[in-house]
């Protein structure tokens, strides 16, 4: 290897372990480090992407790294020694990296910092140990368990089978979903070497450079998770009609409805992530609406055919692409989401011209963020009409009360799984 390149891995081990001290100590996400004041900053795209997928990997194998590492440990170690010892654990054994490189590269990290420099030595030792395992230790070790605070809900909500199962597909991490902007997966498909879905989406299996896919530059699709293209997919857009899409960034659901032919207005809060939708507005060259504002305070006038509304909530339907969500994150963090995602029911229901629809939708696998939550607007508006989503590629286990879908991580196990959603749809009386 040479000089700069080594130099390269180096710092992109570095940044990685900065991340994960960060989700660990700070209970900082990875989302939000990922900006110009962040550990990735410095680095060269390529390496950004690297570091970032170190990190993520070891938050995802981070239980099966502690189990690997407890009999070549007599004490805990301190934070940052067991971080730079599960980085170079999951490196090896999950990622296959060689022994002798990544030994030699956790010890430099210890040794940089003059608060674990004393330990370097344990690192060597306990990595060469690690190092001799054989491969079938490893892949026999069970998924990592989700958090207390996460998993008891999600074990009274779906029974523990279910649970098990959200584990492996958080375990196996998540393929690249495709959206394409004309509707065609079998065509993109083709084209990119990927899999048509039987929901349009498009799913690439490996590890890939997502701009060098064939149609990137021309803006022939986006990047979206396979479950959450379906919301859009069923409000069912139409062309010429006027609609809002809530919460709108970074986007994917904007271009879908766009892409339909529909007059979008897209408003968020975040003026950052809606520079981020106007860039993959330009890219696929579709036209959008864009507002920066609170939805709860926007004052418009205007009333609309169709209403998206894709509501904050836990995420805990993407933690197979976001690990690092239930360790930096707590079921006290969770519960001020459930009034907010009420409140904002009311308030798009208020933007509905007669006889107008919404669409509802948290990326949430827990209850309070979608079926009680479509239960208590049913409850506080007598007046609506639940919407029975009817489409061809609907399965029987997707289907939940008052016509509405829940989707979780280990449905579609054979072809890669999906991000947990629900999704609800409501009419406004004509």
């Amino acid at each position: 290897m040479d000089e700069a390149r080594e130099r390269g891995t180096e710092r992109t081990r570095a940044a990685a372990l900065e991340l994960i001290r960060a989700v660990l100590e700070d209970r900082r996400l990875i989302a939000e480090l990922a900006g110009p004041e962040g550990p990735l900053e410095p680095l060269e795209p390529s390496e950004r992407a690297r570091a970032q997928r170190l990190a993520v990997s070891t938050l995802r194998h981070m239980g099966r790294a502690d189990a690997v590492l407890k009999p070549f440990l007599r004490r805990p170690p301190p934070p940052p020694i067991r971080a730079i010892l599960r980085l170079a654990t999951v490196e090896m054994l999950e990622g296959g990296a060689a022994a002798h490189g990544a030994v030699n590269a956790a010890v430099a990290l210890a040794r940089a910092d003059r608060k674990t420099e004393a330990l370097a030595g344990l690192v060597n030792a306990v990595l060469r140990k690690v190092a001799d395992l054989p491969a079938s230790d490893w892949q026999a070790l069970l998924p990592p368990r989700l958090p207390g605070w996460l998993r008891g809900r999600l074990d009274s909500a779906w029974g523990r089978a279910a649970v098990v199962g959200i584990e492996a597909a958080h375990a196996a991490g998540a393929p690249l979903d495709l959206t394409p902007k004309d509707g065609d997966a079998v065509a993109l498909a083709a084209a990119t070497g990927g899999v048509a879905l039987p929901t349009g989406s498009v799913r690439i299996a490996g590890p890939v450079q997502v701009s060098a896919l064939p149609g990137y530059g021309e803006g022939a699709w986006w990047v979206q998770d396979a479950a959450a293209a379906l919301p859009a997919r069923l409000l069912a857009a139409r062309p010429g009609e006027r609609l809002l899409d809530l919460c709108a960034a970074p986007g994917g659901k904007t271009m879908q409805l766009a892409a339909a032919g529909a007059q979008v207005t897209a408003l968020d809060i975040s003026g950052q992530r809606m520079a981020r939708l106007e860039e993959n507005l330009a890219r696929t060259e579709l036209e959008a609406e864009l507002v920066v504002a609170d939805a709860l305070d926007w004052g418009d006038d205007r009333r609309f055919d169709a209403i998206l509304l894709d509501a904050p909530c836990s995420a805990t339907g993407t933690i197979r692409r976001h690990p690092d969500l239930p360790l930096a994150k707590d079921g006290a963090a969770v519960k001020p989401l459930f009034p907010l995602q009420s409140t904002l029911i009311d308030r798009a229901l208020s933007l509905l011209a007669p006889g107008g629809r919404l669409i509802f939708c948290t990326c949430s696998l827990l209850p309070e963020e979608g079926e009680a939550q479509l239960a208590a607007a049913l409850e506080r508006h007598p007046d609506l009409s639940p919407i029975a989503f009817e489409a061809p590629w609907i399965e029987p286990g997707w289907r939940a009360a008052h016509g509405a879908l829940r989707l979780r991580p280990d449905f579609w196990t054979e072809s890669g799984g999906m991000d947990g959603f629900f999704i609800a749809g409501l009419q406004m009386p004509a």
